[in-house]
């Protein structure tokens, strides 16, 4: 293993993560190296105009198993692109960009949305997000714990601009 490699979080095939600007504290996801792309959960999903600028809103269901429990998500639409899914089947999906807390790192992470009600697993973290961030131990799960839900959206600012800004 190299010095690089050792230096590396270690994820299992399973983590928690926090999507903070989306306000969802906690969510099971499962790491998917054969996907290229993260997916979201989302359903009602409703495309509009704020400023100029293209948004989408959409509801998510958070927790596995339990359609009781349901968050409206506002975001700013990144693109919209054809994704295969792991069967093969082509859909159009929106693509968002937002802040990912997984373990102690912070990613800004690009996902599609697209309705993940019939999967285990209300998120698919893929490649990109991970790409030569974690080592991958596919024994394992929950590796990196529960993210902290007392960081809020001034805190997730605060971190963004210490690492981008200098």
């Amino acid at each position: 293993m190299t010095h690089i490699a050792r230096s590396l979080p270690l994820l299992g095939w399973r983590e928690w993560v926090s999507l903070p600007e989306l306000n969802i504290a906690q969510l099971k996801a499962k790491v998917d190296t054969g996907a290229r792309s993260s997916a979201l959960h989302a359903f009602a999903i409703d495309p509009y105009r704020k400023g100029g600028q293209r948004w989408v809103m959409f509801t998510i269901h958070p927790i596995q198993n339990n359609s009781d429990v349901a968050i409206e998500c506002h975001a700013l639409i990144k693109d919209r692109r054809m994704v295969s899914d792991s069967g093969g089947h082509k859909q159009r999906r929106y693509v968002i960009e937002t802040p990912l807390i997984l373990g102690q790192s912070l990613i800004t992470a690009e996902m599609t949305l697209t309705n993940r009600d019939s999967m285990l697993f209300r998120m698919l973290i893929g490649r990109t997000t991970m790409n030569n961030r974690f080592i991958i131990d596919p024994s394992a799960s929950y590796i990196q714990g529960k993210p902290n839900p007392a960081l809020n959206k001034a805190e997730i600012s605060a971190i963004n601009h210490s690492l981008f800004s200098g």
